[in-house]
């Protein structure tokens, strides 16, 4: 059985984007489905991690064609990739209305007709069985959708976001005559797809209201985050967010508690730290000035996705922020994963009631607090600091194996070979 996969982001991309269908292409000849990867030719990505490339099977077929981006021209420029980040792409507010209202569903729109027309000749030389398109960007299920239709061949859409409730969408200031088009064709895709896969629970419940068909594959960990090399904590007592992190889940509330208990703590002057690695929002810097908390910060740009690994293994305490917007419940970061892993208490902001609560209760990692509950915040960082005096910061995760990148590529397999039947 062969599937073809429709992705913007493969290596080199770097970032969350690329990790999902990289490792489920990493196992499908496993359980004996042929992956062909159709993707962008030397493509200017916001960032870059050559290191995965290594992981990409032998012997697979990537199919390439190059892409007109607007953004390579309205974003960023190519000698300064790295360092610009896309957390704050939305503080220009010419560029975001450019995005949200010019380019719909996004500016890969313009790689649509032309990947159809590639497609359709190597469709008519090489037997499918079926199609996958993931997103963001959503224009590629603008490609599948046409693949479809044209060739009869069964189709899944994954969904790693929402599309019309995607939670920075907001800064596009979209018209109406935008937001009607992107519901529409958002509407299109769930309706048309024989199998719409997501990531959360609620995610599926929103999909559900349109389409027929939704199944939830979580994101995961991989073999990499595994390996049982020598770890030496972090002697100071380390709260570490590693990964994207943008305005949205500027953690406000977090500074103001940590700025009085400062305030309240001598030991904990001499103690504390704060580690940002990655993509960090200005606005979270601007709120740690704010705090005086700038002494104790430390920031470290991308880095590899090896190195974001031992970041997260070494640190005291793992700190997760979810966007505090509408529908946040449904949002699973792709770190959490790797996270679980580490087997580092970690220290969530985000809803109660959410996808990630349930997880973190269930594999014992770590405790989520919602995002104004200043008292139940207070409490659980002395507990940690407190456990960290004494030597004894540490979690027993159970029940982890489920998330592992192998168990969820089964988990697609059966997904594939029903729709198939």
């Amino acid at each position: 059985m062969k599937v073809l996969i429709i992705t913007y982001y493969w290596p080199p991309a770097g970032g969350s984007g690329v990790q999902r269908w990289l490792k489920f292409v990493k196992y499908l000849q496993d359980f004996g489905i042929e992956p062909v990867v159709y993707t962008v030719k030397d493509e200017n990505y916001p960032k870059e991690d050559v290191s995965l490339i290594k992981e990409v099977p032998k012997g697979i077929t990537v199919l390439q064609q190059p892409i007109w981006n607007p953004q390579n021209i309205l974003f960023w420029k190519k000698k300064n990739k790295q360092n610009k980040g896309v957390s704050n792409l939305g503080n220009n507010k010419i560029l975001s209305f450019l995005r949200g209202n010019v380019f719909i569903p996004d500016p890969k729109i313009f790689w649509v007709k032309p990947s159809v027309k590639f497609l359709q000749k190597y469709l008519l030389k090489n037997k499918v069985d079926v199609i996958i398109s993931t997103g963001p960007p959503h224009s590629m299920h603008l490609i599948a959708q046409k693949l479809h239709t044209n060739n009869n061949i069964k189709w899944i859409a994954d969904f790693r976001d929402p599309w019309t409730d995607l939670y920075y969408a907001k800064d596009f200031k979209q018209s109406k005559f935008a937001k009607n088009k992107n519901r529409k064709l958002e509407e299109s895709v769930l309706k048309n797809a024989d199998c719409v896969l997501t990531v959360s629970k609620s995610l599926k419940k929103e999909f559900l209201k349109t389409a027929s068909n939704v199944e939830v594959i979580t994101n995961g960990f991989d073999d990499e985050v595994l390996e049982n090399k020598a770890i030496i904590l972090d002697k100071k007592f380390t709260i570490s967010y590693i990964g994207l992190l943008p305005k949205q889940s500027n953690p406000k509330l977090l500074f103001k508690v940590l700025q009085k208990l400062l305030q309240e703590n001598e030991d904990l002057k001499n103690d504390l730290q704060l580690n940002f690695t990655g993509d960090i929002a200005d606005e979270v810097k601007q709120e740690i000035v704010k705090n005086n908390l700038i002494k104790y910060s430390n920031f470290e740009g991308y880095v590899s996705h090896e190195k974001a690994i031992a970041c997260q293994k070494k640190s005291q305490v793992l700190l997760l922020l979810i966007p505090n917007v509408a529908k946040s419940e449904g949002i699973l970061t792709g770190k959490l994963f790797e996270y679980l892993t580490a087997k580092r208490p970690i220290l969530a902001m985000a809803s109660e009631n959410g996808d990630l609560a349930e997880i973190l209760s269930e594999t014992n990692a770590g405790v989520v607090v919602n995002y104004n509950n200043e008292e139940k915040l207070t409490s659980e960082i002395l507990r940690l600091y407190n456990q960290y005096k004494k030597g004894s910061l540490e979690v027993n995760t159970k029940n982890i194996e489920q998330y592992h990148r192998k168990e969820l590529t089964k988990k697609l397999v059966e997904i594939i070979k029903k729709i198939n039947t």
